[in-house]
């Protein structure tokens, strides 16, 4: 069976090795709903879905969910916590029982990623507990809680706010798993192909989409913006990567057909990056 990926030569043999897994972020519809990211996902030929868990009932129902991975045919790769802004009053205001019941969700579903973002600075108790926390989930239950890069808020005349705890950089954090998203890196002004070394293995999901670098968190089509992100997906296959990457692009304000061509063109970036 001939093998998506590149070919690594070891002593006389080529072995194949798998080229990652590409996912849609069903955020990437909105505000379409859960169905129709799977629906979008299956017709343009992704591999699986990311589920952001959100407002939509869907995205909190394994039942539910796995009938629309079995009616399309597509896998669910990981699932996003309801640990943003936004999202602060899904699953009640505990962020540890967010974390909890995503973790539930992912296994009931079959993925083995939970992706979360770093406590709020006003969250200081659960921020104090977060790295332990989030290590002992790990261990206690084997799914893998890949933390998530943000970047510094901007106010009036550029100041920064540091809005994150322990802080908006995972790098330096003893994480043993981190999201790396090129939106975030945009905004941050952070040099995406530095993370990438730094990390090494500890990098093991990545949320593709580009950004300018303004203040506001873009999430731009690939090859939109200022991010290398074509350098990034190179160099994940240089490395082995073992995870996911997931198309987190924002279409609200697109019409129908312009959303499809969007994420259309983001899977065909990444299809050729990985396939280099």
């Amino acid at each position: 069976m001939a093998t998506r990926g590149r070919g690594a030569r070891t002593g006389t043999h080529l072995v194949g090795v798998p080229a990652p897994l590409i996912g849609l972020s069903t955020s990437s519809v909105y505000p379409e709903g859960c169905a129709a990211a799977f629906e979008l996902a299956a017709r343009l030929g992704y591999d699986g879905v990311e589920i952001m868990v959100w407002t939509d009932p869907l995205t909190r129902e394994a039942g539910a969910l796995r009938a629309l991975a079995e009616l399309h045919g597509i896998r669910i790769l990981s699932i996003h916590a309801p640990t943003l802004l936004v999202t602060q009053r899904v699953w009640g205001n505990d962020p540890w029982v967010k974390i909890d019941r995503s973790i539930e969700l992912a296994a009931e579903v079959g993925a083995d990623t939970v992706v979360l973002h770093p406590p709020f600075r006003w969250q200081r108790e659960y921020a104090a507990g977060f790295i332990d926390g989030v290590a002992l989930r790990e261990h206690d239950t084997g799914m893998r809680l890949a933390v998530e890069n943000m970047y510094p808020w901007r106010g009036p005349r550029s100041r920064e706010v540091e809005a994150y705890l322990p802080h908006w950089d995972p790098v330096p954090q003893p994480y043993d798993h981190v999201t790396l998203d090129l939106s975030h890196t945009a905004t941050a002004g952070s040099d995406a192909v530095g993370m990438v070394h730094d990390l090494g293995p500890r990098l093991a999901h990545l949320h593709l989409a580009d950004g300018v670098g303004s203040p506001r968190d873009e999430h731009l089509v690939p090859g939109r913006g200022t991010q290398p992100c074509g350098e990034v997906l190179e160099l994940l296959v240089d490395s082995g990567f073992g995870g996911h990457v997931v198309v987190e692009v924002g279409t609200r304000r697109a019409s129908a057909a312009q959303r499809e061509l969007d994420l259309a063109e983001s899977l065909a970036f990444a299809r050729l990056h990985l396939a280099t």
